[in-house]
């Protein structure tokens, strides 16, 4: 919501059912961006299936339409209508740029569509800059762990949080905070497109467990504070409409416990779920590996032919008994 910072606030009418659907502001500059995104995205399908190869429809309905469209709903819709009256609507604002949106922006693989369809120069510079010094900083999982954990409670318990009320570029500011740490967080961990160095899936899974409990801390410290927080800037708005400012804030912070550990819970069983299919393929590849070295002892003479076949084998078992 761009309100000039030299401008007194004003109260929306109250919140209602009506006023959800209705309580829009368009923004042109968020709307280029996110245009130029799906468009981009959706040419680069449109290449590929116009040589024949396949993209799933999952992965491009996850990027545009449930990324994407999360971003527009989150700085658009009646959320960034009412995101500097009410602190629980705030909060429903923050989880969606820095969870729900990222997650889906990831499922989509945009890195590696755009490695299957950019022409070569542009395809070698991207590769460069997956591999760079940069990117393996800017994605190291305790990083982004500590920054995506961490940063939510210099936000709430310092002065911050009231300068993003009160000044409109740090509040797109912080918008643009949450998406980007959301981002740099789950990319990695999903690994669905190429990063700078795989991620074992027991340590992704500790990663995402480890933020739970994080979580919920923020959430009952938001809960069981006895001040209002952002300063004065409930009080001075006038809102004569709705809960108390203490009691929609307690509201937020149960809306952070309860939506971070909840997503939380998904990611981790979705990751378990990746891991198992990882195992699977991975005996698939040994069972053919072994195969072949079978085949190649069958041809060989004599003993020796029957010691590798031997081997191969007790390797077979070996591999097996791992599963």
């Amino acid at each position: 919501m761009f309100v000039l910072a030299a401008e007194a606030p004003t109260v929306p009418p109250p919140l209602t059912v009506t006023r959800g659907f209705t309580a829009w502001e368009f923004d042109p500059y968020l709307a280029a961006v996110v245009l130029v995104a799906a468009g981009l995205y959706l040419y680069g399908v449109w290449r590929l299936r116009g040589r024949g190869d396949r993209w799933s429809g999952w992965r491009t309905f996850s990027f545009v339409v449930l990324g994407l469209g999360s971003i527009v709903v989150a700085t658009q819709s009646f959320l960034a209508t009412y995101d500097t009256t009410l602190f629980s609507v705030h909060m429903v604002q923050h989880m969606v740029l820095s969870m729900v949106s990222p997650i889906f922006l990831a499922l989509g693989a945009p890195v590696t569509l755009a490695l299957r369809t950019l022409a070569r120069r542009p395809r070698r510079w991207l590769l460069v800059l997956l591999h760079s010094r940069v990117s393996k900083v800017l994605t190291f999982p305790l990083l982004t762990w500590s920054v995506f954990v961490g940063t939510p409670f210099a936000l709430y318990f310092t002065s911050w949080y009231g300068l993003t009320l009160r000044n409109t570029y740090f509040h797109e500011a912080l918008h643009l905070h949450f998406l980007l740490v959301g981002c740099l967080f789950f990319w990695p961990l999903l690994g669905l497109d190429p990063v700078p160095g795989r991620i074992p899936y027991p340590f992704r899974m500790l990663v995402v467990f480890l933020a739970l409990p994080v979580h919920a801390w923020l959430g009952i410290a938001i809960m069981s504070s006895t001040e209002v927080l952002g300063g004065d800037w409930y009080a001075n708005l006038g809102r004569e409409w709705g809960a108390s400012s203490l009691s929609d804030q307690r509201t937020g912070g149960g809306i952070l416990w309860a939506s971070g550990d909840l997503v939380g819970l998904i990611i981790l069983g979705s990751l378990f779920v990746q891991w198992l299919h990882a195992s699977e393929r991975e005996a698939e590849r040994v069972d053919r590996r072994l195969d072949r070295q079978e085949r190649r002892a069958a041809g060989e003479p004599g003993e020796e032919s029957e010691l590798a076949a031997y081997n191969a084998m007790l390797a077979r078992l070996h591999a097996r008994s791992r599963r």
